[in-house]
């Protein structure tokens, strides 16, 4: 064998090796970019079922209401026309479900403060109308801008933990402004991010290393797709997957549902205490 043979498979599988980390290297990057749009979907319909909760209880948590004193209503109108034990014990069980009216202290617990009142607990002593809790829901300018943050800023593009804790904190504000739906903040922390100091150069990885990376982004994938999960399965997740381009319509939809139940409840109460 000449000299030459050896030096020729040493070369053969350096390229061999070189080639195969590229691979792997395309295969970091592709999941990284994979998660990262991942990440971005499941907070954004996290902001959306944020939303919608709020919404929902805003408009149809009186009607709830409303109805469970009216089943608690016509159970113990029932129960005193029958006398019936089990009638009885079912009236006791509605009025139960029934929201009871909350103490004095739990009643004012959050309206005073070192300033006195809060502009609810003043309103209601004053008997002016309170005001309802504010709408938030992000603009598509604003979320355009919350995507392409995320995009540049996200922890998963660093491999040094110290600029990984950097960007973190940097996108725990942008998530705050995004549910906030503060399109002049995101504006600002964009500004802010693009006069900060530019992100690490990456440096050559090992294959190890890059092998212990694709694990790590599968986990985190496998995390998130987990806190999806449960978000699709909440009641107000549901309610948005049902509807997803119109869900202040479904809102309506199901307000015009309770008001049809409380007309017949109402109707079957009056039948009964007659």
């Amino acid at each position: 064998m000449s000299d030459a043979e050896p030096q020729a498979e040493s070369h053969d599988r350096s390229r061999e090796e070189a080639q195969a980390a590229e691979r792997l290297e395309r295969a970091v990057r592709a999941a990284e970019q994979a998660l990262i749009e991942f990440e971005i979907a499941v907070e954004t319909f996290r902001v959306e079922v944020e939303n919608f909760s709020r919404l929902h209880h805003q408009r149809l948590g009186p009607m709830y209401s409303r109805l469970d004193e009216l089943d608690a209503l016509i159970a113990e109108a029932l129960a005193a026309r029958t006398g019936d034990p089990e009638d009885i014990r079912k009236a006791r069980e509605a009025r139960g479900l029934v929201q009871p009216m909350p103490g004095v202290e739990e009643l004012f617990h959050g309206w005073i403060d070192s300033e006195g009142l809060s502009p609810e607990a003043a309103a209601m002593l004053t008997e002016r109308p309170v005001q309802p809790p504010p709408r938030v829901r992000p603009s598509e300018e604003a979320r355009r801008i919350y995507r392409e943050l995320a995009r540049k800023a996200h922890p998963d593009l660093a491999e040094e933990e110290a600029e990984r804790e950097r960007r973190g904190a940097f996108i725990v504000r942008v998530n705050a402004a995004y549910a906030a739906g503060d399109e002049e903040a995101l504006r600002a922390l964009a500004e802010e991010w693009e006069a900060g100091p530019p992100p690490p150069e990456r440096r050559a990885s090992r294959s190890e290393e890059l092998y212990a990376r694709l694990e790590w982004l599968a986990e985190r994938k496998e995390m998130l797709a987990a806190v999806a999960a449960e978000l699709e399965s909440s009641a107000i997740g549901a309610m948005i997957k049902m509807a997803p381009e119109d869900p202040d319509g479904l809102l309506d939809e199901i307000a015009e549902q309770l008001l049809a139940q409380a007309a017949e409840k109402e109707a079957r109460l009056a039948e009964l205490v007659r």
